[in-house]
């Protein structure tokens, strides 16, 4: 009878549900701080970096089920070439056994870090250069060291809303008022950053999208350890020049930590920010003038603290669940590529023969030279597309600047609560703007800023939602 006493505490443990037992989750970054005097990416120019503000980042957090390992992977760069990312999944497969499409890397964007798009963004099949492969390289040891700290945990999640902080950049302006587009077209019925309180203003061409999407991870004791979170900003700027920086994607990492107090643990606290979709979002309130000139960083600082004090609030409503199940998606979808027309290349053409000077290229030339190089590309492409479920929670991965209807949409017919799209996942091919937003014209659609057939963001979504339903 005693040695049956003594067995049966065991007997009931093995007997319990894996799920009530098997949950784990571990967080880990790695430093991807480039050296100081490579090409910071962002703008039309490139410039070389003088200075690091902050330190460039990976995030990574690694969940378990028991069944199912899936991570998530944050870096601290514009974008990042999709053959980057396949390096990286080759590191990771072969060092940990975690399959390619169990890993969710995507890209914050941030406009103050070096490029991670290899030496020529618009060719096709270019090799990596060294700092691709470092980046690879470094994500690869922080999935290992994420894998390396898993531990039992709780999960839950949640939706906070901070709209004081997303604007819609896209304006439509007063008939004649909209400048010339760079194919010396006057097509455009909308204009990007048209310039605060423009007395040419009409009406934001499209919604915004203020949610703050939420996952947790916790120790069963209570004790944060990590938190994926997503939001459809852009980004916010005000470096100093030359400056690299995360931007308010790290620094609000940072706030979210003290918030929970969680600073100073071992192993420690990893929050990240993924970018939602925010290709026709930004920061700035174009309708009215700034209240006032804001010093270098400080309104970074402003809104990181903005919105990590929505996602603390948040935090507050999570239900927390031992163990939930997690399931991954990784599909390509055949995409047409856009090319110029006869008129447009000859023009292109024309404008490279001139010989060059010691000026800037303008807008006309820089725009000759991508519809150049994109009449290169193939009449298709395969484009790599991620699902990600997370319990009742569901994230799509699309590997462009995705335009903040197309998540609005995959939220409301995903059939999960909550539901969210993280953009510059797993490559980067421009922007994604919906079939209306081309109708409109404007910078996002240019050829050569957009790469892909009219209707790609309709088809893109489509297999997106197939990939979703075939997690339920």
């Amino acid at each position: 009878m005693i040695a049956f006493l003594r067995i049966l505490p065991l007997f009931l443990l093995i007997a319990m549900p894996a799920s009530a037992q098997s949950f784990r989750a571990g967080a880990a970054t790695s430093n991807i701080t480039p050296p100081i005097g490579g090409a910071i990416i962002g703008g039309f120019h490139p410039f070389p970096s003088k200075h690091v503000h902050d330190d460039l980042h990976v995030r990574c957090l690694a969940l378990d089920d028991g069944k199912t390992k899936i991570v998530f992977a944050v870096c601290d760069l514009l974008g990042a070439a999709e053959k980057m990312y396949e390096e990286a999944r080759g590191l990771v497969t072969a060092e940990t056994g975690l399959p390619g499409a169990n890993l969710f890397m995507s890209c914050t964007h941030t406009h103050s870090a070096v490029s991670a798009l290899g030496p020529d963004r618009m060719a096709r099949d270019a090799g990596l250069d060294d700092y691709q492969r470092f980046v690879a390289r470094r994500i690869a040891d922080g999935v290992r060291r994420a894998l390396n700290n898993l531990a039992p945990a709780q999960i839950g999640w949640a939706v906070g809303s901070e709209p004081r902080e997303v604007f819609n950049r896209r304006w439509f302006m007063k008939p004649g008022t909209v400048p010339v587009n760079p194919f010396g077209a006057t097509t455009d019925l909308v204009k990007m950053n048209p310039g605060y309180a423009n007395p040419n203003l009409d009406r934001p061409a499209g919604p915004t999208d203020p949610e703050i999407s939420l996952i947790a991870v916790r120790t069963p004791e209570g004790r944060p350890i990590s938190l994926f979170a997503s939001y459809s900003l852009h980004y916010v700027g005000g470096v100093r020049s030359a400056d690299i920086s995360a931007d308010y994607f790290a620094m609000f990492a940072d706030r979210i930590q003290q918030l929970l107090g969680a600073d100073r643990q071992d192993p420690p606290f990893v929050a990240m920010l993924a970018n939602g979709t925010s290709g026709n979002i930004n920061n700035n309130d174009y309708s009215r003038k700034p209240e006032r000139k804001y010093e270098p960083y400080e309104k970074m600082r402003e809104v990181a603290d903005h919105v990590a004090q929505a996602a603390h609030k948040a935090y507050q409503t999570i239900q927390w669940n031992d163990s939930v199940p997690l399931a991954a998606r990784f599909e390509t979808l055949e995409v047409d590529v856009r090319h110029p027309s006869p008129d447009q290349l000859t023009r292109a053409k024309e404008l490279l023969a001139k010989p060059k000077t010691d000026v800037p290229a303008s807008l006309d030339e820089i725009y000759a030279e991508r519809i150049t190089r994109l009449n290169e590309w193939p009449a298709t492409i395969p484009v790599s597309l991620q699902a990600m479920r997370v319990g009742g929670v569901v994230i799509g991965g699309i590997p462009n600047e995705v335009f903040v209807e197309t998540g609005l949409a995959f939220k409301q017919r995903s059939g999960f609560q909550p539901s969210f799209i993280v953009s510059n996942c797993g490559g980067y091919y421009g922007y994604l703007p919906t079939p209306e937003h081309h109708k409109l014209g404007g910078y996002e659609t240019w050829l050569g800023t957009s790469r892909f057939e009219v209707d790609a963001s309709e088809k893109i979504l489509a297999r997106l939602l197939e990939m979703v339903a075939a997690m339920k």
